[in-house]
């Protein structure tokens, strides 16, 4: 790339200049984030000539192509790399804490589910749909429900007459699978209602109690729920950004203690025994 040029400086300063006015477009910095620009820009020159580059029109494209946004995510990815995937015992210590954590999640599925939601009966007669509440027992025992008038919020459980005990339900259906969907036609608004489908199959005629949830955060928290009390595993994608979040603050706070410290990847080894063992006190 040097000798490919008459004026290799030259030419590489006018890139580079104009990669500095590029970055500052990007960054939408003031005359006080100078510093942190030109910290950029050298980082963004630095990991292109790392590439090694073969002409200044390849150093040229490369480094264009590298904007701030890149920079902020191989920096992200780069300290999770190196605080979490690098050292043994810290994914030693973040497998020993997921249990602690996803019972945290079920815990706070099934609270989720004692508050219980308010849903709305999709029908195809009339506009104005009903409105009907659902909610689980503190025991966990029995899912109670029933219609509600507009403008309740949190009825009390005496008020739901219905209600299906946690034992007699037998499997969650979501999706295309839920019977009060197939009957649906196809469109955008029934696509739409197909993400928010789920329903309970329960009793032996295989009765189902169909729920059109009504956001996709309620739908997250309530298959989980269920799926906690049919005795089987959290699969909405609330799960992991949850378990993700807790599991990093977690590992934040029990490493606080040891930043700056390099963590070795094999435990100290035992000390040898004590020759005599009499500085123990004799319990006889």
């Amino acid at each position: 790339m040097f000798f490919g040029q008459d004026h290799f400086f030259e030419e590489l300063f006018c890139i580079c200049i104009q990669l500095v006015n590029k970055t500052w477009k990007e960054m939408r910095a003031t005359q006080e984030d100078f510093d942190k620009v030109m910290q950029v820009v050298r980082e963004q020159i630095t990991r292109t000539l790392n590439l090694r580059p073969t002409s200044l029109e390849l150093f040229k494209t490369r480094v264009n192509a590298l904007n701030y946004s890149e920079i902020l995510k191989l920096r992200q990815t780069e300290r999770l790399h190196q605080e979490e995937t690098l050292a043994v015992p810290v994914l030693e210590l973040r497998e020993k804490l997921k249990p602690e954590l996803l019972e945290l999640i079920r815990q706070q599925r099934l609270l989720h589910l004692c508050e219980g939601t308010l849903f709305r009966k999709i029908s195809s007669r009339r506009r104005q749909d009903k409105l009907w509440y659902c909610r689980l027992s503190p025991n966990h025992k029995v899912l109670h429900y029933g219609d509600v008038e507009e403008g309740v919020q949190s009825p009390p459980i005496e008020s739901l007459p219905e209600k299906i005990p946690v034992a007699d339900m037998k499997m969650l259906l979501v999706g295309k699978e839920c019977p009060h969907t197939k009957e649906k036609s196809s469109g955008k608004q029934n696509k739409d209602v197909l993400e928010l489908a789920f329903s309970i199959v329960h009793d032996v005629e295989e009765y189902c109690l169909n729920f059109i949830a009504p956001t996709r955060y309620e739908f997250c928290l309530w298959t989980d729920g269920l799926n906690v009390l049919l005795g089987k595993e959290m699969t909405s994608e609330r799960t992991q950004t949850d378990l993700d979040v807790l599991l990093s603050m977690e590992l934040k706070l029990r490493l606080l203690d040891l930043e700056n410290i390099s963590i070795p990847d094999e435990p100290p080894p035992i000390p040898k025994p004590p020759s005599n063992l009499n500085f123990c006190y004799d319990f006889s």
